[in-house]
């Protein structure tokens, strides 16, 4: 059966298996070793390589979930991210990053870039029309997030990517927060797509991974450079991550269903001063991201009103746990500044509207009356600590 004329679900569930041939057993079996024959064999398996029988299948099921060609996996997120930029980056070249961007992405491009003799700009905001003010004569490649991380900015992928073949340049994307469920950049002209595999294709907080989604062309020299770079992925955690890809569907559509609700609950809240969420309709993005986005995602921001102090209020937590990760089925939130943005200076937050008040709230799969009932007991305690004190 074509892997195109099948559903999101069935792609979850049967796409990349490793068949079992000798129990006929319903799941992948699991290759755990690190050598193989390299005699009268038609592939010289090694876990660098990224094709080992587990890493193989794991692969075919991403590319598949992300309508692309050929996909590889890493050891975390962040491992993705840096191996796609260094594979098409040399010294001499020139990046362009758009405004808003997840935490770590932003600290290797201002720490580590330089240190090759790359150079990258970050664009004013968060359109094509900003990105093309940066693209000089030694640009090769336009960095995108959509929606953006903490943010839930949206980027016109259509206009970035015919931006890009104008001027003869490659597209990545990180679309972890959308999550292929949700997102399909191949769709629309992006070049190579990037996701933390410990986020939504996880989903269970409980392994670390990363992955890139492209054409063959691209998947191939991302692994010429990969191969030396050493960022593979033990096969234990691979058959983890195919198992939990299983139910990703479900989860999510979960996650989008509950995050709706709670982006409308918050935003009519009285102790609540924003909140971002692009399923809004007083999202400034909503009618793009409705174009684009399939479902509007588990994640959204928000901000308390003053003088109601945001650390407390994510302590009083019972349910919702304050965690510094996203995409579990358990709901968590966090401060963008205490943890995926800490290591931004202050004033470069500030210039993304990053606001130390900020509340980055990952939505599980629990019953929303629940979610609410802990949100408004947590309020309430905070709200008495501020007229005691």
């Amino acid at each position: 059966m074509s892997k195109d004329k099948i559903g999101l679900n069935t792609i979850c569930t049967h796409v990349g298996e490793v068949p079992d041939k000798q129990f006929k057993g319903a799941v992948s079996p699991m290759y755990m070793s690190t050598s193989y024959a390299f005699e009268d064999v038609d592939v010289k398996r090694y876990p660098r390589y990224f094709n080992t029988p587990n890493q193989e299948g794991l692969s075919k099921k991403i590319a598949a979930l992300e309508h692309a060609e050929a996909a590889l996996i890493f050891g975390s997120g962040m491992a993705a991210i840096s191996h796609a930029l260094m594979a098409f980056l040399q010294a001499g070249d020139h990046v362009i990053f758009q405004q808003t961007l997840y935490g770590g992405t932003y600290n290797f491009a201002t720490t580590q870039l330089e240190k090759y003799g790359i150079s990258y700009s970050f664009a004013e905001g968060w359109g094509a029309e900003d990105i093309e003010r940066e693209i000089k004569p030694n640009t090769k490649v336009i960095y995108i997030e959509t929606p953006s991380n903490p943010l839930l900015t949206i980027t016109d992928m259509t206009a970035v990517a015919e931006l890009a073949k104008k001027n003869k340049l490659l597209t990545m994307i990180d679309n972890t927060f959308a999550s292929p469920v949700n997102q399909n950049p191949a769709d629309f002209g992006i070049d190579v797509i990037i996701h933390s595999a410990t986020k939504y294709m996880g989903g269970h907080s409980d392994i670390c991974a990363g992955a890139v989604a492209a054409s063959q062309a691209y998947i191939d020299a991302i692994w010429e450079s990969s191969i030396c770079f050493g960022g593979s992925l033990s096969d234990q955690t691979v058959w983890l991550l195919e198992r939990s890809l299983k139910t990703m569907g479900l989860r999510v559509t979960a996650q989008n269903n509950n995050a709706q609700k709670m982006a409308e609950f918050l935003e009519g809240h009285e102790d609540i001063d924003a909140v971002y969420y692009p399923g809004l309709r007083s999202h400034k993005d909503h009618i793009l991201a409705k174009s684009q986005m399939h479902g509007f995602g588990g994640m959204l921001s928000f901000e308390l009103k003053p003088p109601l102090d945001a650390s407390q209020f994510m302590k009083s937590l019972q349910l919702i746990k304050p965690s510094m990760s996203l995409a579990g089925v358990e709901s968590t939130m966090l401060s963008p500044v205490l943890t995926s943005h800490a290591l931004m200076s202050k004033e470069d937050r500030e210039k993304q509207g990053i606001r130390d008040g900020l509340i980055r709230f990952s939505v599980g799969i629990e019953e929303v009356k629940d979610l609410k009932g802990d949100i408004e007991q947590a309020l309430t305690h905070v709200k008495t600590k501020s007229v005691l004190a």
